[in-house]
């Protein structure tokens, strides 16, 4: 008896797309053939995909979703809910300071973990899994990696920057050790020295508000350490990656990186995608600091830039880098004068990843179907390890995301289900809408409504394979 059979859809792959239907048995892709209307009368049930598109699940690798606590219970759940709407069926989440971690976590990576995988059991609504963060806090955190690792960590992450930043020689150890132990470095590249000058040179002159951000992070302290992070793989021979990239220039040297043979790969993130720089001339402060992300927005020149280095493949994916701040609370400092500097960086982003890189990218023929595909799916599941995801393959986890192309919608922030009080994205409007999706052959979104449970998703032990 076949579980669930997905009739007249087009199914895409990042190879090519083509008209199917698709069966799924024990929670796998069963079958993919022109025709299996034989298998009808047995499935337990039938979906009709005719005019839709059929996606595997997005896999967004990079969030910093916040687990539950007491006063706040349900917000690791709500989140990984909201993912499901916006069509992503996995989700990695950082443990860094303000997602929940304890003095403890901040310490020890194999405390971090201990701690994140008892606060996360049985809450989220899609599977989900962890890359942790290795803190400049940390006593030892680069002997404790190998174990981290084999407890199915794959992934790990280093901040050049904030107060819990890794210094540039322990940094390389990171590198490096994970690289020898098949794991991957993530790693924050803004250069600190650059940084901080810039930051001190700003609040002596009181330059505080939040319109100053930019400023302070102009396009070559991330290609500086863009490049430091590039060298630093290159001498250890091992692979890394650079998160949120934001400029043509730091793109510029992870093409200089790899024309040198070095293993680095790189991701977008949809807010430099759609927004420019022009946001930080806002007035209001607090409305400004709906846009306080690092690095920070940029040039219409480096949007285009980003958006061809997406299509030629110079960039390997894409990513939500969620944040789920709230006007009200994490960004209120902003009205009270507080420096720019003191104020949460981050915005909300879970549920809008396969919207905007379909109305953005292939809806104004900057992408193709397939392409985007790989950037949100294929890539991200190969690369970070998740080896039955990402996919519309017999044998794969059937998640499977049902899309419309033709519906039309304006975001709003009220129309959202993420834990954050607003999007920044607000007004855009956009092309294609998630209709169904589910999760290795389960409904968790059925005709736009949500029909999933807490506790439905698993944990993901990862390996990356050499």
């Amino acid at each position: 008896m076949t579980d669930l059979l997905v009739r007249g859809g087009t199914l895409v792959t990042a190879a090519g797309s083509r008209v199917a239907d698709l069966a799924v048995d024990g929670g796998r892709i069963a079958a993919i053939e022109p025709d299996l209307s034989g298998l009808a009368a047995s499935a337990g049930e039938t979906i009709d995909a005719s005019g839709l598109l059929v996606l595997p699940g997005v896999v967004d690798v990079h969030t910093h979703t916040r687990v539950a606590t007491d006063a706040e219970p349900d917000r690791f759940f709500q989140d990984s809910m909201a993912a499901a709407y916006g069509g992503t069926t996995t989700f990695l989440a950082f443990n860094n300071p303000g997602t929940g971690s304890s003095p403890a976590a901040e310490r020890s990576l194999v405390a971090g973990l201990r701690e994140w995988r008892t606060a996360t059991d049985s809450d989220s609504a899609i599977d989900y899994g962890v890359s942790l963060v290795v803190s400049g806090r940390m006593e030892d955190p680069v002997a404790e990696l190998p174990d981290v690792i084999d407890a199915g960590v794959a992934t790990c992450k280093a901040f050049m920057i904030f107060d819990f930043r890794l210094d540039d020689r322990r940094l390389f150890e990171a590198m490096r050790t994970m690289g020898r132990r098949n794991g991957m470095l993530q790693v924050h590249c803004e250069d600190p020295v650059l940084l901080d000058a810039a930051v001190n040179d700003a609040l002596e002159r009181g330059n505080v508000s939040p319109h100053y951000h930019a400023a302070t992070r102009p396009s070559y302290v991330e290609a500086v350490a863009t490049a430091r992070a590039a060298a630093f793989a290159r001498l250890a021979d091992v692979r890394t990656h650079v998160v949120h990239l934001s400029s043509a220039v730091a793109l510029d040297e992870v093409r200089a990186a790899r024309a040198a043979g070095v293993a680095i790969s790189a991701e977008a993130v949809p807010a430099y995608l759609v927004l420019t720089e022009e946001r930080y001339e806002d007035p209001d402060p607090v409305s400004c600091a709906r846009f306080l992300i690092s690095p920070p927005l940029r040039t219409p020149a480096d949007r285009d830039a980003l958006w061809a280095g997406l299509a030629d493949g110079s960039i390997d994916l894409v990513a939500t880098d969620h944040v789920p701040d709230r006007l009200a609370v994490e960004k209120a400092q902003a009205a009270q004068g507080v420096p720019f500097n003191e104020i949460s960086n981050g915005a909300p982003g879970i549920e809008t990843l396969l919207t905007l890189l379909y109305s953005e990218g292939v809806a104004r023929g900057r992408l193709t179907l397939e392409r985007m595909v790989d950037l949100i799916a294929t890539t991200p599941a190969r690369r970070f390890g998740l080896g039955t995801k990402g996919a519309l393959e017999v044998g794969r986890d059937a998640d499977l995301v049902l899309f419309d192309p033709a519906a039309h919608r304006t975001i709003r922030a009220t129309d959202l289900h993420h834990t954050s009080d607003y999007t920044p994205y607000e007004g855009l409007e956009v092309t294609g809408a998630v209709r169904d999706v589910f999760l290795r052959g389960r409904a968790v979104i059925h005709d736009t409504a949500f029909v999933g449970h807490r506790g439905a998703g698993t944990f993901q032990e990862r390996a990356i394979s050499t």
